[in-house]
């Protein structure tokens, strides 16, 4: 089977997880009850015209990293085929709860959750790595290598300027699900008593310091935790004890994965997110995290490859035209 058939294969498996399952994260599509809630989140960090800072990504790039109208994006890649259920990918299982026989420890919770951010480090450094594509030995950028529209599909290599932004959207997809399904910016709701139906919430209106991976050794947040995902149908899965009737504290408990961004910034409706503004936290610090992650890529591209080098290949990542633009 030749590349083109094993990418129409890949296409068609991702558009049947979209359809047959239910999703767990910021949403990627306009329909099943969400609003492309990743797309929207990244547009407000890094878009021209709304990220303030002359390193904005470009209308065709942004459209490349965060999706648009019937494109998912690199954002989206998570959420379709191989990452679906792949808990790293989306800061899933980091659940646990302070009662009797709870069958996840605290331990596992932050190991989970651990692996969580590590998998931010390595698309962190695959990015950069996929940077030195873009460059060739005279120093000038690679014109080849610049060209667009990309196609995201199994995770396939092709021009430098589209592997980068394929790992800057797994990299964003994954610390924007941090906020959306831990407990990191929300709160438990005051009118139930804490359980597995309500847990602890930390209630952190900005980002999270964990997160920030430009240190290799911080410290755990104490309390923190994420909602117990398994595989989809969610409702029969997370289950313990006599006749599978106790659950851990789910996903579909803890997410914040749904509710309006734009044209302003409203109610969520899961669960978690329609009570005391906790959608809106969560989508605040995912904002503020990923112009965290940009601008901390940029740095590791100027430790890597120099000021001069560095500089033209971030040009060249967020511009629609860089061999015109970037010098």
């Amino acid at each position: 089977m030749n590349n083109l058939n094993l990418r129409i294969c890949g296409i068609a498996a991702g558009l049947l997880l979209l359809s047959t399952q239910s999703l767990f994260a910021f949403g990627t599509v306009r329909e099943l009850g969400q609003n492309a809630e990743h797309e929207r989140i990244t547009r407000h960090a890094l878009a021209c015209g709304l990220f303030s800072d002359e390193s904005c990504f470009q209308e065709k790039t942004l459209n490349e990293l965060a999706g648009s109208k019937n494109n998912f994006g690199a954002i989206g890649i998570p959420d379709r085929g191989e990452l679906v259920p792949v808990n790293k990918a989306h800061c899933d299982s980091g659940d646990y709860l302070d009662i009797p026989d709870y069958p996840h420890s605290r331990m596992d919770a932050e190991a989970a959750l651990e692996k969580c951010r590590a998998w931010m480090q390595k698309k962190l450094r695959d990015a950069v790595s996929d940077a030195a594509g873009l460059v060739g030995e005279s120093g000038h950028l690679r014109a080849r290598q610049m060209d667009m529209p990309c196609l995201f599909v199994g995770q396939i290599k092709g021009h430098a300027k589209c592997n980068v932004i394929e790992d800057l959207g797994i990299l964003l997809h994954t610390s924007q699900d941090f906020y959306s399904h831990t407990n990191w910016a929300d709160v438990a709701d005051p009118r139930q008593p804490i359980g597995v139906e309500n847990p602890p919430g930390l209630g952190n209106t900005t980002r999270a310091p964990w997160l920030d991976l430009r240190n290799d050794n911080p410290v755990f947040p104490d309390g923190l935790i994420s909602g117990c995902f398994e595989k989809p149908p969610e409702q029969t899965h997370c289950n313990y004890g006599p006749g599978k009737s106790l659950h851990r504290v789910k996903h579909a408990v803890v997410n914040k994965d749904e509710g309006s961004i734009d044209p302003i910034l409203g109610n969520g409706t899961t669960l978690r997110g329609r009570h005391d503004g906790n959608f809106a936290r969560a989508v605040t610090a995912a904002i503020d995290d990923t112009q965290d992650k940009w601008l901390m890529f940029r740095q590791m591209l100027v430790q890597t490859y120099g000021a001069k080098t560095g500089a033209l290949m971030a040009c060249a990542i967020s511009h629609d035209a860089p061999t015109e633009d970037c010098r």
